[in-house]
């Protein structure tokens, strides 16, 4: 090749096996006047010699060049390169990395058209060892699409956040015309050449396009405790780089960079190490807070508050040395969610400690009040589990000690707690080992236990499958479940030694149990071979599942459920939704509904649709379903299941979104698109931004959840309750309610007229269906759904005796069990017919119908049923709990429910009897009821709609 348009320097040290992959990347170029110069930094490896080879294969367009000796770093290499470079542009690979296809062809058109001298393209992190061969752009904010700056001021995010050299294009007169080449010797040499590059560059382009696939092999199960003092020189490194960054900016007259570049190294740079900490002791640990400590004194006051909290907190406890809260607030950075501080009350707020808020900065800093810890259940919290101690006795028994942190001393001292360790294998098996604890005492700030545990005697794992066995600490606190990992540093594991152990496949594979620390910075072991026996035919196990065949199997397999996975990802749907659907034009007409996130043909959607088709609208009908196999929804309707891509498709054509609970949060609604929100019930339990859990959520995800609720067109209230309530929880603009009612309730309203008038009730068919006696009357029973600590629905149970209630009751009523739809029912034999479960009857607007009472607990039901004027009973067997301990209540159901207020099995009973004469006694309540929480359900709810949407001047 005579002059190639653009040379690609690919730097390669022990890395033979990897290396032709790089260099084929290149060569497969679309763009074809590509030269290739690999440079050696004298490998050991047999690297040069595969260098050697591929330049041999192709003469015409690769060159191999070798340093004289090892350079420890990139910087020299590239240097190397650049002399050799005979390219108009010039880019820059690592042997472990390959370029995209069309990476040279897109950079240079680029920079040709914009004449240039840096071109920058997205890069993708492909962690090549996850399963899911899972990938992530690289900052792609900032690739959002084609844009040239005259100046690195006008992106300063650009400076602060991608300080790769390797996806980026560079005019090779520009380089030499500022005499740019890298640092030599020194990590990190990256940061300063790109920085340099980025303040002479008299222009920048960015282009959208994928061009650097960043190759990340992180499978690995510790961290090695040798390689701490070359992390210590690593942060020096880092340090003397940054330095020289903020050097030259001072030397450009660019000192408003700065900020943005501290906010970086705060959120970014600094975490880095900050996740090493559990891997370093002591003296280290403060080595590295020395180091830091002139840096952070210099940061730019402003970029704390920019930071994530915990980011905040943890430069300002190491720029003050205070290493011991340090510790634990990294672990809570590592492991987001974590809570590993006591915390501190003082004048009302919350604060991460106690020591520093006499200094103004560490007040605001530590203050973490808005985090929410103090209002969750404690079933939510993920509590901090220090390991205190650690002592094997070189065979197979282990002594573990530890202390678990007490958040504002929310673990009471007449707490009743019990406590176990367990050991559960990571991977692929389901089995767990439990072990008591010999030891358990509670102190103001902690829960102190101690554990002695004979693992080579109990612990048996598989072998070969289930090699990382993970540690934690099972708590029960007055019947509420909390699960901790324990919390361990390398330097208490260092004199730890490997544990016999048999596992039940084989001991040929596997004879030793490790101690360890995860990258997270929890204690974990590890099956290893230490015998000869075990290490020969683990190498073998290993080599057959390597070799070609294996990897040949492996790979294929892999390839397909990536290909498969990717192409049915939520990522890939939602690109491709915003990206190209989103670009078709909207079909007038199209409506699509969805009730209950697709479970069902239900509720205020069912009713405007079978409103529409009774009065004949013009329209195109698509439901939503997330059944595999659909049942109840309409034969007249097109049907698709809930994220498939015919989903997607009709939700960017719609012309209207009609659903009463959330279309999925990460769709934007098109401009073109009107979504009418009928909502699932006005509000006892708090709601939306009135929930303590979202104050504990990030800034990012609250942003989120707002854009999700923003693209409510039109939310229908039936009280000005509701706008006190669900729209000031949801940051409802006023515009967006319409006062209608809700349309499932123009039934409900209907029926109450109709008995009213003629004196009579009808029960319709579903009492035969259901085999009901004419003589009993009917109760219904529809209490709310309970959450477990993780947002899940906890499992159903009858909070009073079915039998019981059979036996007392039995002759004169008929029980319907409707639970929440997310739960579950099981009932005795012996109730037969007198208590029925109804949970899989949907409609529950039927159900109110042919029930004489309602029984409920906290269910918006009540609100719906009340417009009925018919009795209500109220079992809150445990009101507490709900009103306090979970997301509290708007208002206190004792003193605004239209019937009695029951709390325990004979109090409820008694209701029951009393049923007969309760019913008119409490007749002006429930009138007092309807008029605050039902005013404007006058049973043409959906007539308005229709009317305001659909038959505007005809039928669309």
């Amino acid at each position: 090749m005579n002059s190639p348009d653009i040379s690609v320097v690919v730097t390669v040290y022990n890395d033979a096996k990897r290396l032709p992959a790089a260099v084929a990347s290149v060569v497969a170029q679309t763009y074809r006047g590509v030269e290739v110069l690999i440079v050696d930094d004298h490998s050991t490896d047999g690297s040069w010699e595969t260098a050697q080879s591929l330049a041999a294969g192709r003469p015409d367009r690769i060159r191999a060049y070798r340093l004289p000796e090892n350079s420890g770093g990139c910087g020299a290499p590239r240097n190397r390169g650049l002399e050799a470079a005979r390219g108009r542009y010039v880019m820059f690979l690592d042997s472990d990395d390959t370029l995209h296809r069309d990476a040279c062809r897109n950079m240079v058109d680029a920079a040709e058209q914009s004449d240039a001298d840096i071109v920058s393209g997205m890069c993708v992190r492909v962690h090549v060892d996850s399963r899911d061969g899972k990938r992530v752009e690289w900052h792609p904010w900032l690739y959002s699409q084609t844009r040239t700056l005259e100046s690195i001021a006008e992106l300063p995010g650009l400076l602060a956040f991608d300080t790769l050299s390797t996806n980026k294009c560079y005019r090779r007169d520009f380089l030499r015309e500022w005499d740019l080449t890298f640092l030599a010797g020194l990590p990190y040499e990256d940061l300063l050449f790109t920085a340099q590059a980025y303040v002479a560059a008299r222009r920048i382009t960015l282009i959208p396009n994928h061009v650097y696939s960043w190759n990340v092999y992180d499978k690995t199960t510790t961290r090695s405790i040798s390689s701490r003092r070359h992390e210590i020189t690593n942060f020096a490194h880092r340090m003397e780089i940054h330095r020289r960054v903020d050097e030259l900016l001072a030397e450009y007259g660019m000192t408003d960079l700065r900020f943005h570049k501290d906010v970086k190294f705060l959120k970014h740079d600094l975490v880095l190490h900050l996740q090493d900490l559990p891997l370093l002791d002591a003296e280290n640990r403060h080595r590295i807070a020395d180091l830091a400590r002139p840096y952070l004194a210099a940061l730019h006051p402003d970029a704390y508050a920019e930071a994530q909290p915990l980011q905040a907190i943890c430069a300002y406890l190491m720029a003050r040395g205070d290493m011991r809260n340090l510790l634990p607030a990294a672990d809570s950075l590592t492991n987001p969610g974590k809570l590993s501080s006591p915390l501190n009350e003082r004048d009302g707020r919350i604060y991460w400690c106690a020591e520093h808020l006499d200094d103004p900065a560490g007040r605001r800093i530590l203050d973490v009040t808005d985090a929410g810890w103090p209002v969750l259940p404690l079933r939510q919290l993920f509590l901090r589990n220090e390991l205190t101690h650690y002592e094997d006795d070189g065979r197979g028994a282990v002594s573990l000690a530890g202390s678990i942190v007490n958040p504002l001393g929310r673990i009471k001292s007449d707490s009743r707690i019990r406590a176990q360790l367990e050991f559960r294998a990571r991977r692929r098996s389901p089995k767990a080992f439990r072990f008591p604890l010999t030891s358990l005492r509670r102190t103001e700030q902690a829960l102190e236990w101690q554990a002695q545990v004979h693992l080579a005697k109990q612990l048996r794992p598989l072998g070969i499958i289930d090699t990382v066995w993970d540690v934690r600490l099972l708590l029960d606190v007055d019947g509420v479940p909390l699960r901790t990992r324990l919390s361990a540093t390398s330097a208490q594991l260092s004199d730890a030694s490997p544990l016999h152990v048999r596992p039940r496949l084989t001991r040929l594979v596997a004879d030793r149990l490790e101690p360890s620390v995860s990258r997270r910075g929890h204690l974990s072991f590890v099956l290893t071979a230490h015998g000869p026996a075990a290490r020969h035919s683990s190498e073998m196990v290993r080599l057959a599942i390597a070799g070609p065949a294996g990897s040949l199997i492996k790979d294929a397999v892999r390839k397909g459920r990536r290909a498969k996975q990717r192409l049915n990802s939520g990522d890939t749907k939602i690109r491709v939704y915003h990206k190209v659907l989103c670009r078709l034009p909207i079909r007038k007409g199209l409506v699509v509904f969805e009730s209950n996130l697709g479970k069902h043909y239900s509720d205020s959607p069912r009713a405007l649709y079978e409103e529409m088709r009774r009065q004949g609208v013009a329209f195109r009908p698509v439901w939503s379903h997330a059944e595999s196999r659909p049942e109840g929804f309409p034969a007249d309707a097109t049907l698709v299941r809930r994220w498939s891509w015919r989903h997607l498709r009709a939700l960017a054509q719609a012309d209207f979104w009609i659903d009463n609970q959330g279309m999925p949060l990460k769709l934007a609604k098109r401009p073109g698109t009107t979504y009418i929100q009928t909502w699932h019930g006005s509000a006892l339990k708090r709601m939306g931004f009135d929930e303590p859990t979202y104050r504990a959520r990030s800034q990012a995800a609250r942003a989120h959840y707002q854009r999700a609720l923003n693209r409510f067109d039109h939310f229908l209230i039936r009280s000005e309750h509701d706008v006190r309530t669900l729209a000031k929880a949801f940051h409802l603009r006023d515009e967006t309610l319409i006062k209608s009612g809700y349309p499932r309730n123009d039934a409900l309203v209907a029926a109450r007229e109709e008995e009213r008038r003629t004196g009579r009730r009808h029960r319709g068919p579903l009492a035969q269906a259901l085999g009901i006696p004419e003589d009993k009357d009917v109760l219904l029973y529809a209490p709310t759904f309970r959450a477990t600590s993780g947002g899940q629905v906890r499992d159903f149970a009858l909070p009073f005796d079915a039998e019981a209630f059979a036996e007392r009751f039995g002759g004169r009523y008929t029980l319907l069990v409707r639970a929440h739809y997310l739960s579950r029912v099981v009932l005795p034999p012996s109730v037969g017919d007198i208590v029925i479960d109804v949970t899989s009857h949907h409609d529950v607007t039927q159900l109110m119908l042919l029930a004489d009472t309602l029984i409920t607990d906290y269910s918006s039901v009540m609100f719906d049923y009340a417009l009925l004027d018919r009795p209500m009973v109220f079992y809150a067997h445990d009101w507490e709990e709900y009103a306090s301990a979970e997301r509290g209540t708007y208002f206190d159901l004792r003193s605004k429910a239209p019937g009695p207020v029951t709390f325990t099995e004979d109090e409820f009973f008694n209701a029951i009897d009393a049923l007969k004469d309760a019913g008119e006694a409490d007749a002006d309540t429930r009138a007092r009821f309807v008029a605050e929480f039902g005013e404007y359900e006058h049973g043409d709810a959906a007539r308005i709609i229709i009317g305001s949407f659909f038959n505007r001047g005809g039928s669309q």
